[in-house]
């Protein structure tokens, strides 16, 4: 948590949480725009940095995407989903909002980490707001009590805009 970006800070009891995940090899600093955009006087904004460096350059990321195909996507997914998990519960617990109040929004990368949350229990957001992402593979469930929302250019040359259709 000490290397994320609170955008904002509530001014009166806070009701909603936003997180925003950025994408591989990006910062939260890149966030801070949309961020900004989000502040309410009831609401934590934070872009969180994803935990590993990048190895494609600058930047940071949550798993490599270095030989990435459909198969080892899912296993790195997998392999860095509870720290994901845990990053989120951390805010939560600091800000005293529940999933019900929180709100998951994320950019490729982060879009990805964000939607496979989904396909666990128990929720951990009310809304997941995947722009530029996917599912790491096909949804095996609907998200109880999420709401998805996808954005996505349909001139996307990294993900492919079908991924959100």
């Amino acid at each position: 948590m000490q290397d994320d970006l609170i955008v904002h800070q509530p001014t009166v009891p806070a009701r909603q949480l936003v997180l925003l995940f950025h994408g591989v090899g990006a910062s939260p600093e890149g966030l801070l725009p949309l961020g900004q955009a989000l502040a309410r006087p009831d609401r934590w904004v934070v872009a969180v940095r994803s935990p590993f460096a990048s190895d494609m350059g600058g930047g940071w990321q949550w798993f490599s995407v270095r030989g990435i195909d459909e198969a080892n996507r899912i296993e790195r997914v997998v392999a860095v989903m509870p720290r994901f998990v845990q990053t989120v519960k951390d805010w939560q617990a600091r800000t005293g909002l529940d999933a019900s109040a929180t709100a998951l929004a994320g950019f490729s990368q982060g879009a990805i980490m964000a939607l496979e949350s989904t396909q666990h229990a128990p929720p951990l957001a009310a809304r997941v707001v995947a722009m530029a992402g996917r599912f790491a593979q096909p949804p095996r469930l609907a998200p109880d009590g999420t709401a998805l929302h996808f954005i996505h250019g349909e001139q996307d040359p990294v993900i492919a805009p079908a991924f959100s259709v």
